[in-house]
């Protein structure tokens, strides 16, 4: 049992301060106090502290002192507590039979440099904001140093308690331990919204005296922010608090709109004198910022504050769910893969080839497969370019550059809507649908580009425009346009007509894709990669490394849950996958061949990603699947995957299956981590005519049920 009340002598030493024998009050130094606080928050020794400090030191002996109890922490000098008449250091006096002593936290002081010092002051901030305003004070005296200054308290205490005059006072104080001559206006600052609050609370109260006498004899001579002296003056007029309070943004007076003043006030004094308001919190929130950046893989659904991450361990998103395993080889086209394009309600992927057709795969969201193909023919120059309707109904197909023709196809009645072609001397190598997906823009290299609605009627042009790309912007009027000169511009179709520069390069632009906020722009750029440039402030970004880019067409994309990372094929056979805000690569996906043309990231589930290649594949990348085994039937055929360790049983023909499928990521770390990997396959009896376990040859032919699915399991990946 402890005892508060130490016996010794006449008169009894206690906790709350009171001298032995004599009943004086102890010299006990508040943590708060002027006269042991520094301008810089930090605690002045003096002789009359240092006396009661070294009294507080004596040991008092008793027969029942032991080392034993010693060694469990009772009766030592270290923790200042007695029991039962046993020996305790640090007490405030003697102790009696069956006494105890506990010291003031004042006496028990500990030497903290600076850095500790501050913190200590912002724990303590931080408790006194929750409400453990004990807990604060009892750190505070126990490290010895104050959380603010003691004019700054009591500035802080008569702004909370509406003393608007004692407030003032203070603030003239506080003058002396800042530097005039820099924080002149910080001062006017800080005296203004000092009046601002007193006058507003006087027109609540019904004191329109009283609030004008504020207005003219103590605002108006500050000569500071005359358009807000005026404003405030107008106020004057206003019928009834909810009038006063809609007009002004004002919480009215109480602790709330106080509690928000003193944090304005706050931020103008320097954080020697008062800190800023929840400091702490502020370094916090400035960490996790730092670690988003920092994680290589981030891209959350949800965000990641202060609030929704854990503090106790450093944030860093998993690679789980990103597509960095092989999970589909799709060899159904006959000849190169031109071009690839998921739907924008991610439920289709389209692939363009050289062998004149578009198939389109159905997405299983749960299984991550695509299967039930439906096949589009009739393209006379081969496909190099598909461009999906907003509603994910309509899809248009376009050819390479000798191609005069673009088709539009109805995807879920599977027919043609129309063929649209202007002239046999134009090239219809690109297009772009509106955001309402009732008009579209396409061109080519031949001069010049047109607007057009689904039916194929003509309702607009651009001359002069040898195209490359198009992109429609949200705003239903700007089209961009990359041209034969390096350059982007947008033209706006509107009345006036418009049109305007926003990218130069020095080399030519192969292609080109927007982000959905129409903010940024990935160009592939011939003989120098890709580009990443900003579209509102017109600069270039970012440079990534990695990619090989020559003269061939190569389409990247944005991709993630909120657009932060980027892909691209590449000429060296690759899939190359950055963050957004770095240059390095963050993974390579090793597996095609041959040139990848065209990358595709699903808008919807973006643990997909689909690349095509002139190895006449099309391969689908997802994450990293469980080691079990499941079906999955893709072209009426059913496939079984079998996780046996670093096998792929990849057939031969026309070069598709050459290579084992694998993806690297790049990391400041040395772990590698490795998974086993396999394929199967079986291709039915037409077309290109593969057996169990191997895919057909590219050059067989397809089309049909005699094209074939490879399903991969995860393959070997490393960190590296």
């Amino acid at each position: 049992m402890l005892n508060d009340n130490v016996g010794s002598g006449g008169g009894g030493g206690n906790r709350n301060g009171a001298a032995p024998g004599g009943g004086t009050p102890a010299s006990t130094a508040s943590p708060m106090d002027a006269s042991n606080c520094d301008q810089n928050g930090h605690t002045v020794a003096n002789s009359s502290s240092s006396s009661s400090s070294n009294s507080n030191n004596a040991t008092v002996s008793n027969s029942n002192n032991n080392p034993a109890e010693n060694d469990n922490g009772m009766g030592n000098s270290s923790n200042g507590l007695t029991t039962n008449g046993e020996a305790g250091g640090g007490g405030g006096g003697g102790s009696g039979s069956g006494g105890s002593s506990r010291p003031s936290p004042a006496h028990r002081t500990v030497k903290l440099d600076r850095t500790n010092q501050d913190i200590v002051r912002l724990i303590g901030q931080h408790l006194k904001d929750i409400g453990l305003e004990r807990s604060a004070e009892m750190l505070m005296q126990e490290a010895g140093c104050c959380l603010e200054h003691p004019a700054a308290s009591k500035f802080r205490i008569h702004v909370l308690s509406g003393d608007w005059n004692k407030a003032d006072h203070d603030l003239q104080e506080l003058q002396s331990l800042v530097d005039i001559r820099s924080d002149r206006a910080s001062l006017n600052e800080m005296k203004f919204l000092l009046l601002e609050q007193k006058y507003l609370e006087y027109l609540e109260e019904g004191r329109p005296i009283d609030a004008l006498h504020v207005l003219r004899n103590e605002l108006t001579p500050l000569q500071h922010k005359t358009p807000r002296v005026h404003q405030l003056s107008s106020y004057m007029m206003c019928t009834n608090n909810a009038e006063l309070y809609a007009r002004a943004g004002w919480e009215g007076k109480g602790p709330k709109s106080r509690t928000r003043l003193m944090d304005r006030l706050q931020s103008y004094l320097p954080a020697t004198v008062m800190l800023p308001p929840r400091r702490l919190r502020s370094l916090l929130v400035q960490a996790v910022e730092l670690q988003n950046d920092r994680c290589q893989c981030h891209d959350m659904t949800w965000s990641t504050s202060i609030d929704s991450v854990s503090l106790l361990v450093d944030h860093n998103c998993s690679a789980d769910g990103f597509p960095l395993q092989p999970l589909q080889v799709l060899n159904d086209h006959s000849d190169e893969v031109w071009f690839c394009k998921f739907s924008p309600d991610g439920r289709r992927l389209a692939t363009g080839s050289k062998d004149n057709s578009v198939i389109v795969w159905e997405v299983d969201p749960v299984k991550l497969l695509l299967r039930n193909k439906r096949s589009f023919e009739g393209h006379t120059y081969g496909v190099s370019y598909i461009a999906w309707s907003p509603d994910s109904k309509h899809f248009i197909a376009c050819g390479p550059d000798d191609c005069p023709d673009l088709w539009i196809w109805d995807v879920e009645q599977e027919k043609l809507v129309t063929k649209f072609s202007h002239s046999t001397d134009d090239s219809l190598t690109c297009a772009a649908f509106n955001r309402d997906g009732t008009r579209f823009v396409t061109g080519g290299t031949r001069g010049q580009f047109y607007l057009v609605d689904l039916d194929g009627i003509l309702h607009d042009n651009w001359e002069g425009v040898r195209v490359n790309g198009l992109s429609f912007l949200s705003d239903n009027k700007t089209v961009l346009a990359a041209d034969t000169h390096y350059r982007i511009r947008g033209y706006s179709f509107d009345n006036p007509r418009t049109d305007y520069g926003i990218v130069q390069e020095q080399c030519p632009i192969m292609t080109f894709s927007v982000n959905s906020a129409d903010r940024l722009a990935l160009l592939n750029i011939s003989s120098q990669g890709l580009h990443l440039w900003d579209l509102q402030d017109k600069c270039l970004v970012r440079r990534f490394q990695g990619v090989t880019q020559g003269n061939y067409t190569i389409y990247s994309c944005f991709g993630g849950v909120n657009e932060s990372f980027v892909a691209s094929g590449s000429e060296d056979n690759k899939v190359y996958i950055w963050h957004i805000r770095r240059e390095e690569p963050l993974a390579t996906l090793i597996g095609h061949t041959r040139t990848v043309n065209c990358v595709s990231w699903n808008p919807v589930y973006p643990a997909l990603l689909a690349s095509a290649s002139d190895d006449g594949t099309v391969r689908i990348w997802g994450p990293q699947q469980p080691p079990t085994q499941w079906t999955a039937n893709g072209s009426g055929v059913a496939n079984t995957l079998q996780h046996h360790p670093q096998v792929h049983t990849n057939g031969s023909g026309g070069g598709v299956g050459g290579a084992a499928d694998s993806a690297s990521i790049s990391s400041t770390g040395s772990a590698t981590s490795t998974s086993s990997s396999t394929s199967s396959s079986s291709g039915g009896g037409g077309g290109g005519g593969g057996g169990s376990g191997h895919p057909p040859n590219v050059g067989g032919g397809a089309g049909g049920p005699g094209g074939s699915i490879e399903v991969l399991s995860t393959s070997s990946w490393n960190i590296t």
